[in-house]
């Protein structure tokens, strides 16, 4: 059986980091926060990653 990333149903916003956390067997703070950081360094670049993944990922 493979995995598969998913949007998660354990979501703040849109899924996005509970499904890569689910993908990677993290906990999802620790995928949230990374995620904040990311975004803050890279100038808000992230917001653009979050709405691509939010439109390509899967329900899951």
């Amino acid at each position: 059986m493979t995995k598969r990333l998913t949007r998660s149903k354990d979501r703040m916003i849109a899924g996005v980091c509970g499904g890569i956390a689910q993908y990677l067997n993290l906990d999802p703070t620790i995928i949230r926060i990374a995620y904040v950081i990311l975004t803050i360094f890279s100038f808000g670049f992230g917001v653009l990653i979050y709405l691509i993944l939010w439109i390509i990922m899967p329900e899951a």
